[in-house]
């Protein structure tokens, strides 16, 4: 690329495009994707409950991109977990996060200035781990551009993407949060790298693969690091998104009256329900006494006759005596 040329760029996107990612990048990756598990709902209950889990789910946030590639692929999904060495690290980087004494190691971790180190290290992994899916899928498949998308983007946002069944380790089941519902940042700069490299790839993006690295990494590094910085949660393309969405995807329905319509029946008739349930305790309070009153009048009735026929009796007693 000529503007990088000129820029004298081109020497730091060979060095990056050569950059080894272990140890200490997949270190980084490993500590903040720990952290990340650690950061939810009851993973610390977990922890202390079942060990086990926990580090599966570990596991699963630190692999779960090749795992989810590999099934894809038809490849056995137990096969990242071959490498003995990262899985060693990463079961060490585990307990450490989860067991340390006095929760140092989290605790040092999450210190601002060390985690925007370690996100940002991350973020460099998630470039290799983007290109390596789609390189992968080149290999087997030329011009399946849209398998080389889904490889990419599986490989490098596939924790997320995986989301549903790691939570069903720590016996969470909260499918409103699968990914594809509502993607999280992420998985959507994931996408949109996937995308761009698949286009590289198959030569309809006229730029050089170290240059779209640098790129891409100085763009994902920069932008984590601001949204970390100020508390921001958006996407940068949120503005994008919701123009696109408004214009392509929110037409006007056939079927918005009737379900209006429909909408405002069950209101209606969920506010009848209640009424009626409120006055129901009255009423059969009222029923009921009514009804002890109707079923005790000929019991009254009966002792009255009684009464009556025994005082007659008695007098014509005395009479015939």
């Amino acid at each position: 690329m000529d503007l990088l040329g000129v820029l004298q760029l081109d020497e730091l996107a060979h060095g990056l495009a050569n950059l080894n990612m272990f140890p200490y990048f997949d270190m980084a990756h490993y500590i903040v994707s720990v952290m990340s598990l650690r950061e939810q709902p009851g993973a610390l209950e977990v922890s202390r409950v079942s060990p086990l889990a926990c580090w599966f789910s570990s596991m699963l946030f630190c692999f779960g991109g090749a795992v989810l590639s590999g099934v894809m692929l038809a490849e056995p999904p137990i096969a990242p977990l071959s490498n003995s060495t990262s899985v060693l690290l990463a079961s060490i980087i585990w307990y450490l996060v989860f067991y340390c004494p006095m929760d140092l190691v989290y605790c040092c971790a999450a210190l601002l200035p060390l985690r925007l180190v370690l996100s940002g290290m991350k973020e460099v992994t998630r470039t290799w781990k983007v290109l390596g899916g789609v390189t992968q899928a080149h290999s087997k498949y030329k011009d399946g551009l849209l398998v080389m998308i889904a490889i990419g983007w599986a490989k490098g946002a596939g924790g997320g993407l995986i989301s549903n069944f790691e939570q069903l380790v720590r016996g969470v089941w909260k499918p409103e949060t699968n990914e594809l519902l509502k993607m999280t940042y992420p998985t959507k700069i994931t996408l949109i790298g996937a995308v761009l490299f698949a286009l590289q790839q198959t030569h309809y993006l006229p730029l050089q693969k170290h240059h779209l690295m640098l790129i891409y990494t100085v763009f994902t590094v920069g932008n984590k690091t601001r949204m970390m910085l100020t508390g921001a949660s958006t996407s940068p393309f949120a503005a994008l998104e919701s123009a696109l969405h408004k214009t392509l995807f929110s037409g006007y329905s056939p079927y918005a009256a009737l379900t209006g319509e429909v909408k405002k029946a069950s209101i209606d008739h969920g506010r009848t329900n209640k009424a009626m349930s409120s006055k129901t305790p009255k009423d059969s309070s009222e029923s009921q006494a009514a009804g002890n009153r109707s079923s005790g009048s000929p019991v009254k009735r009966k002792n009255e006759l009684l009464k009556a026929k025994e005082e007659s009796e008695a007098t014509n007693s005395k009479k015939s005596n």
